[in-house]
């Protein structure tokens, strides 16, 4: 798929460093902390430990990016706000393919802009490998594990509300690329569990209070995939003469009233992942009178995190600011 074009890349480079694998660890004073008291449900197989890596010939806005391969004990670190506390806590899903985690382009450096604004970061290292039989880590329903563990880490931070100073009914998503892709899946599985509840965390509701999308992937239903999927069951969908196949929903991806409102923001020269899959949530979103917002710009690329250019489309941030504001999840 056009994501793991992203995904091949940083992991076969960081691979090629040096033998000695490093172990990803958050900043001093923050802590990771486990979302599964046992083993995480249906695991898979991986290469080896899980490793962290930077390639410095892989750069973004001049800074090279790490990347956490082999994640099969999936955390969660929780980064306090700032000054005034808005009660609004961001669940956050580094891209990588669903092959890896780029946890500081993706991760640790949107908890470094949100939290300065009052909002409570809550990062997750979710179970990702490249290697392994089917079914592999991937979007569900092909692979659950990442899902699964979104559905558990919302819980969790909905049943310790009150203890971290979170209102929880100001819990949102936000990813990258493969992460963009589990937001939407988060988005519209939450009515039950993919997994046998394990504690009260697994009582509370997994639905995002609202959520955003940057670059994502495999939200759309590609021509190719039209015709090679149309004779299914499954895939049976009828476009209306003339409609422009790539503008089809993926069909793992239900859309209703009840999904959050979202916030999808997009390049047209995006080359991993098509303008057309945030073009096709959004008109799915807006079908289903969802409030919606999207944005896309010309140029700019894929996986650019909050990485400042000239390009204008790095100023997305103050656009989720403002968008958050406006629907009543931070003051504006």
């Amino acid at each position: 798929m056009k994501l793991l074009i992203f995904a091949v890349f940083v992991v076969s480079a960081l691979g090629s460093l040096s033998a000695q694998k490093a172990v990803w660890q958050p900043s001093p004073g923050h802590t990771q902390v486990s979302i599964w008291p046992g083993a995480a449900p249906d695991p898979q197989p991986v290469a080896g430990p899980e490793f962290v890596e930077t390639d410095p010939k892989f750069l973004i806005a001049g800074k090279p990016v790490a990347g956490i391969s082999n994640v099969t004990r999936p955390t969660m670190t929780v980064y306090s706000p700032e000054g005034e506390n808005t009660g609004a806590a961001v669940v956050v899903f580094p891209g990588g393919g669903y092959q890896g985690l780029a946890i500081d382009l993706e991760g640790t450096e949107v908890c470094d802009w949100l939290t300065p604004r009052g909002i409570t970061c809550v990062l997750l290292k979710y179970r990702v490998t490249d290697v392994g039989p089917y079914p592999k880590s991937g979007p569900y329903p092909e692979s659950p594990m990442a899902l699964e563990d979104a559905q558990r880490t919302i819980g969790l931070v909905r049943l310790h509300a009150a203890e971290w100073h979170i209102d929880p009914h100001k819990i949102g998503v936000l990813g990258f690329s493969a992460g963009g892709h589990l937001v939407a899946a988060i988005s519209n599985h939450f009515q039950e569990r993919l997994y046998v509840a394990v504690d009260a965390a697994d009582k509370e509701s997994c639905r995002p209070d609202f959520a955003v999308a940057i670059y994502p992937g495999h939200l759309s239903l590609s021509a190719a995939e039209w015709d090679a999927k149309q004779g299914t069951k499954k895939f049976a969908i009828h476009f209306p003469v003339g409609t422009d196949k790539n503008l089809g929903l993926n069909p793992d991806i239900h859309v209703t009233k009840e999904t959050p409102p979202t916030f999808l923001l997009q390049n047209e020269d995006d080359h991993v992942d098509s303008v057309y899959d945030s073009l096709a949530y959004y008109i799915a979103l807006v079908k289903a009178e969802v409030p919606a917002e999207i944005h896309a710009y010309a140029l700019g690329g894929h996986a650019f995190g909050l990485r400042r250019t000239k390009l204008a489309v790095t100023a997305w941030p103050e656009l989720v600011e403002a968008w958050l504001g406006s629907i009543g999840m931070v003051h504006d």
